[in-house]
């Protein structure tokens, strides 16, 4: 089978569920279950400049929605409402589903020592199992009440009673550590401090006690994998859960095997693609939205090269400042099912305004036409964060075009 360039784009925008028509009411803890089933991950991260990154592609994809109703279903438990989702490195840190954590069991023996650091882990054995009796003894807790903790209490050894005095950077090390091997999970945040937990605790045991066999959870994941990106090549399947090629071959040649998916050729990709099977090609293109830069549909920097044109889109938070092209935290605009502009944002919530630092037109496109469009998922966005107004400065070839549209 060979897809055109065209059709491979339209199959990763609509697998990525921007062909769906957004909720015409609130949105639910259904709607929630429903969007992690597609996605599998949101990926965590601290930059707050605009939105936290894991409640970005929510509003991306199902519009305005109360940011509790995702909170809760990461960060809290109760009868009537089970805890939905779990943090791990799944891409990189993100939040997945619950059940999906025994996928990452091989990971979790892999990082045993930890994902860093693995040194000073490794020489603080004795600190590793007061962590865990810290954790037990206090409840959800931060790397900080655990160093207060270990620093208050007696240690009996041999006999004899000993204050406890740990390094503050050691017990964090190895906090995360604990973390990575999943002896310990995030029960909750707070400000978006992590609380450690014990995982029993945390998760359900059924979860806690299932074992799956490396091989099987690696296919899985890799058909997750497909399945979020609809077309991809190996080296895209590989990206979204950061998986090794000796880890991605084996599960391929199984899924082709078992039908799961085909092998298709794409006009100007240099390597074969897996279509999923029972992927449909749409006909048309659609899906607008604004994305952040951690969105799963532009994880893989050199795929969103080949899907949309050449869109060159690299973070440039660690750039200096008079070395960034575009802007500190700069939001592709999807429009149409294509990336056409993009806009440097920030939240200033104490003059209640979504400030945009810079906008960019992409070549070949309206920019009237873009700038009208981008507006008012701007005003939206706005409108989303508790925002009163939408600032545009001058830096950018769409700034012009984009305060026009913005009164108009």
């Amino acid at each position: 089978m060979r897809l055109t360039a065209a059709q491979a784009r339209r199959v990763a925008v609509a697998a990525q569920g921007f062909h769906e028509p957004r909720p015409s009411g609130p949105v639910t803890r259904a709607h929630l279950k429903r969007l992690i089933a597609r996605l599998q991950v949101l990926q965590l991260d601290s930059v707050s400049v605009a939105v936290r990154a894991h409640y970005a592609p929510v509003f991306s994809r199902l519009g305005p929605y109360d940011r509790d109703v995702l909170d809760r279903a990461a960060w809290s438990h109760s009868a009537r409402s089970p805890r939905l989702l779990v943090e791990y490195w799944a891409h990189e840190a993100a939040l997945m589903a619950v059940d999906d954590w025994p996928l990452l069991r091989w990971r979790m023996r892999e990082y045993k020592n930890g994902r860093w650091g693995r040194e000073i882990v490794k020489k603080n054995g004795k600190l590793a199992a007061d962590i865990v009796e810290a954790v037990t003894a206090l409840g959800p807790c931060t790397a900080g009440q655990i160093e207060a903790y270990l620093e208050s209490e007696p240690r009996r050894t041999g006999g004899s009673v000993k204050k406890a005095m740990w390094d503050r950077s050691d017990t964090k090390w190895v906090a995360e550590a604990l973390w990575s091997s999943g002896v310990l999970t995030t029960a909750t945040r707070v400000g978006f401090a992590r609380h450690y937990d014990v995982s029993e605790r945390v998760l359900p045991a059924d979860v806690v006690a299932r074992r799956i066999d490396e091989a099987d959870a690696l296919r899985e994941l890799t058909l997750r994998a497909a399945t979020a990106l609809g077309v991809a090549t190996e080296a895209d399947l590989r990206d979204y859960f950061r998986l090794g090629a000796r880890q991605v071959r084996p599960a391929i040649a199984d899924l082709l095997d078992a039908g799961e998916i085909e092998r298709v050729e794409v006009d100007g990709w240099d390597a074969p693609a897996y279509l999923r099977a029972g992927q449909t090609v749409p006909r048309r293109d659609r899906g607008t939205a604004l994305l952040c830069p951690f969105d799963p549909l532009i994880f893989f920097r050199p795929r969103v090269e080949r899907l949309f044109g050449g869109f060159h889109y690299r973070i440039e938070i660690y750039v200096p400042q008079p070395k960034r092209r575009y802007g500190y935290y700069v939001w592709p605009f999807l429009l149409d099912g294509d990336l056409v502009g993009r806009v440097d944002l920030k939240a200033d919530r104490t003059a209640g305004t979504l400030q945009v630092l810079g906008a960019y037109c992409e070549d070949g496109h309206d920019g009237p036409r873009v700038a009208t469009e981008l507006a008012t998922a701007l005003r939206q966005m706005a409108d989303w964060l508790g925002l009163d107004d939408v600032v545009v400065a001058e830096r950018g070839d769409l700034s012009a075009h984009l305060r026009a549209a913005l009164v108009s």
